[in-house]
């Protein structure tokens, strides 16, 4: 079995990296193979309209046909297993290289037909990993949980079947919030939820990884 990680964050080595290697982690205690594929580290753009997966008859048809840095990952999530996508929320919404990669994976599946079918040959299950800097309230009174659900959550799921997500909030973002502007924080309460609360997540991301490998 295997299960792939990506990580729509420009950071390595922090929250979201975290998260995603304790999912993987978790896989790897079932026995799976485990991958994990920073999007940041590759050279690609989102959807460009050639509509060459869509071509009857084409080469391309149900694949996408651009050539770049992508396109080895978008083989590679064709054989997985299962899969874990991970990204901070910036301006509201998944990372750009999150997005994109998300365009070019989705797209090539879906056919202009009367039920808008899919071509993806398998199902197979997804976890989304959101970390963000808001409280855990403003999921349900700014919205965010439906917002991810109708943008990120809905297109997988047609795609590839099930779907669940995890949501870590009220994130630790800086080692030290002395050198930032940063008076709309409490940094001894980061700190805190960072000592008390993150561990939680990452337990949480680790039993997910379980599960998909079980």
């Amino acid at each position: 079995m295997k299960v792939i990680a990506v990580n729509g964050s420009p950071r390595k080595n922090w929250n979201t990296a975290i998260l995603l290697k304790q999912a993987l982690e978790g896989a790897a205690s079932g026995g799976a193979e485990v991958e994990l594929i920073n999007l940041y580290e590759h050279n690609y753009k989102g959807c460009i309209s050639c509509f060459a997966c869509k071509r009857i008859g084409g080469k391309s048809y149900g694949k996408c046909a651009v050539k770049d840095d992508l396109k080895p990952v978008l083989e590679k999530i064709e054989e997985a297993d299962a899969l874990v996508l991970g990204s901070p929320i910036y301006l509201g919404m998944v990372t750009g290289e999150m997005r994109s990669f998300l365009e070019r994976l989705i797209f090539q599946y879906l056919v202009y037909d009367g039920n808008y079918s899919n071509l993806f040959k398998k199902k197979i299950p997804v976890g989304l990993i959101y970390t963000m800097n808001v409280p855990e309230a403003n999921l349900d009174t700014v919205g965010y949980k439906q917002m991810f659900l109708t943008t990120v959550e809905n297109p997988l799921m047609r795609t590839f079947g099930e779907t669940e997500a995890l949501f870590v909030t009220d994130t630790y973002q800086f080692d030290d919030y002395s050198k930032y502007e940063t008076s709309a924080f409490n940094a001894e309460e980061k700190a805190k939820r960072r000592k008390e609360v993150f561990p939680r997540d990452c337990k949480k991301a680790y039993e997910m990884g379980c599960r998909f490998a079980g």
